[in-house]
């Protein structure tokens, strides 16, 4: 028994937008004397730290640092505060002296002639455009000369560049965080009591983003990134500048770009993420790139006008919610009548069915309230519930047992839909043994098909997780008919709830049902013998199919049984899955090749390999390994 807890704690970042538009300035601040020149003497004790509410930061005496340092909460420093500098020719250092009239209030700075040079030019240069700034608001205000410069990012010099001042940016997108925790607890004897409690975090993200935008004229900016994604090339990144005409540089990308080319000895990629230049010398155009190619190349090997290629598919990956039987007397009888392959061995022959299934798309025309029952049509030897008496070994029909009948007679009042949960509780379980549908989608017959001998029906696509399938089907069995279910027509007032044989309910899982300690009883009509290929209109000529295991010892992959009673070791998998009983001429002759019989063990049409065993990875082989 399994018992699992999760809880989830989701922080949801709401759909943002921001628009950017205009024109905006930067500049910088050169720093990066601090830990050159800083000396201080070994002999001075540092004091220990006071923690005070709003801390006042000392300042550290660098002049290269003073422009980083001033301001905040600190008071400025006071006008007769001097600093004054001396070189030394003997070691070409200049120290710079910090101090009020004799007294020094810091300690000296050192540093290279070079170093001091610089530092004077700047601060000179610096204290001329603060003084010509300064001179320009008083006389112009928000008109001057240097606040236009500052609105006009870079002024001439970027507009030549970027072709304009104005950049344009637009984010939009939507970011969530959900953070979990799962605690399973399995009470399970077999294993250790450490091991039957298990706690695991969950932690998701999912960002959706998209950023338009440009700056000037000539770059323009674009990015889409989706956590979400499907593949990897579904996220693009590019930044695009175009020269005028002109220029020498036509063109700049970077991010995803494409290399096109139009012959056919060399192919251009279209999967690549670097940096892509288009230029141009009088009538020379240059094309460069450098950038890595995040596509994969396929080979196609075409013969006589078709694709062959190989395909690798695992044992456990069967094709999942596509593939039920009808009632268990087929999955019983499903490895008795392929025996004697290509014959059948089967005395029925379904003529007419309808199939029904949870209306996920508001389809009105084709809708009818049903009831599934899992039981309806059971014989006394396959009914999940005791409560039906029937009658053993006999084929499916509506009368196999006393449900269809005490249905229509003790709780005739499911006949309307809303009566359904009341009146059969605490009778059958709900989900388990029978599932109401209120307007539920009659499947056209374009939408599935049905083999008329085996009994079991494919759907053209799976159905979810939590979609019901239920049917009624009519077939012949010795010269006799014989109906499972009822038919549309057979109740022509809409309102009237139809009583189905119910195939898969809302839960279908192998597990054992909690209180009643039983297997799911849907479990076993799902079948798991059939794997899809991911290919169409398969040609039996040049077709090759084998089962392979991997040895351990040798880390190799062969398609026999290395070991195992007498008769079986050494024997082909797919001789031992029945799928190696005939030769090329049909001739009852094993010839190691996969038996291609149409409609029993390949549906060329849609790449369905069949096999003729229920569990050919499973009890089949087992029992084959037991002798």
């Amino acid at each position: 028994m399994r018992k699992t807890l999760q809880y989830t704690i989701a922080f949801i970042v709401s759909t943002f937008v921001l628009v950017v538009g205009g024109t905006t300035s930067s500049h910088g601040t050169i720093s990066n004397y601090k830990e050159l020149y800083y000396q201080q003497p070994d002999s001075i004790k540092v004091a220990e730290p006071v923690n005070l509410r709003y801390q006042i930061n000392d300042r550290s005496g660098n002049p290269l640092l003073e422009e980083e340092e001033q301001g905040g909460l600190d008071l400025n420093e006071p006008s007769n505060l001097d600093y004054r500098a001396e070189y030394d020719y003997q070691t070409g250092n200049v120290t710079i002296y910090r101090k009020v009239g004799n007294m020094d209030v810091r300690l000296p700075y050192s540093m290279p002639l070079e170093d001091y040079l610089d530092y004077d030019t700047r601060k000179s240069v610096m204290s001329y455009w603060r003084q010509k700034q300064q001179e320009e608001s008083n006389q112009f205000g928000d008109n001057s000369a240097f606040n236009q410069m500052w609105k006009n990012v870079g002024g001439e010099a970027f507009q030549g560049i970027f072709g304009s001042n104005a950049i344009n940016v637009r984010l939009q997108g939507m970011a969530e965080l959900k953070v979990g925790i799962q605690h399973t607890k399995i009470d399970n004897p077999t294993l250790q009591e450490r091991l039957r409690k298990t706690t695991t975090f969950d932690f998701q993200e999912k960002i959706q983003m998209n950023l338009s935008g440009s700056i000037g004229e000539k770059l323009k900016l674009g990015v889409n990134y989706n956590t979400e994604a499907t593949f990897d090339f579904e996220n693009q990144i590019n930044l695009e500048y175009e020269g005028d005409e002109d220029d020498i540089l036509k063109k700049v990308e970077a991010g995803n770009v494409t290399l096109p080319l139009p012959g056919t000895l060399i192919t251009g990629s279209q999967s690549l993420f670097g940096i892509k230049t288009e230029m141009q010398f009088g009538k020379l155009t240059v094309t460069s790139i450098f950038s890595q190619q995040k596509g994969e190349t396929s080979v196609m090997n075409i013969e006589g006008g078709a694709q062959t290629r190989d395909f690798e598919i695992h044992a456990d990956q069967y094709d999942r919610n596509r593939h039920f039987f009808l009632s268990k007397y087929f999955r019983d009888n499903y490895n008795k009548a392929l025996e004697r392959l290509p014959l059948i061995n089967s005395p029925i022959n379904i003529t007419r069915v309808e199939v029904w299934v949870t209306n996920n798309r508001s389809d009105v025309s084709e809708s009818r309230n049903i009831v599934g029952f899992v039981d309806l049509g059971e014989n006394q030897l396959n009914t999940f519930n005791p409560k039906w008496n029937g009658t053993s070994n006999v084929s499916p029909r509506n009368d196999a047992n006393d449900l269809y009948n005490a249905m229509n007679t003790s709780y005739q009042s499911v006949r309307n839909i809303n009566n359904v949960t009341a009146t059969l509780e605490g009778v059958i379980l709900n989900t388990i043994e029978y599932e109401k549908l209120e307007n539920a989608r009659k499947l056209s017959e374009t939408e599935y098909s049905v083999h008329p001998k085996l009994g079991y029906l494919s759907l053209n696509t799976s159905l979810n997780a939590d979609e019901v399938l239920c049917i009624a089907y009519e077939y012949t069995y010795n010269g006799q008919t014989f109906i499972v279910g009822e038919f549309s027509n057979t109740q022509n007032e809409a309102e009237q709830t139809l009583f189905l044989k119910l195939l898969k309910p809302t839960n279908l899982s192998p597990g054992t049902i909690e209180g009643i300690n039983k297997q799911n009883p849907t479990w076993d009509l799902m079948m798991k013998n059939i794997y899809s290929i991911n290919a169409y209109q398969v040609n039996r000529e040049d077709f090759i199919m084998n089962v392979t295991y991997t040895n351990d010892s040798t880390g190799g992959d062969i398609n026999y049984l290395p070991e195992g009673p007498e008769g079986v070791m050494g024997q082909l998998f797919i001789r031992l899955m029945n799928l190696d009983n005939l030769n090329s001429n049909n001739d009852y002759q094993p010839d190691g090749i996969f038996d291609y019989v149409e409609g029993i063990t390949i549906k060329p049409d849609n790449g369905r390999i069949i096999f003729p065993v229920l569990e050919p990875f499973g009890r089949d082989l087992e029992k084959q390994l037991q002798g």
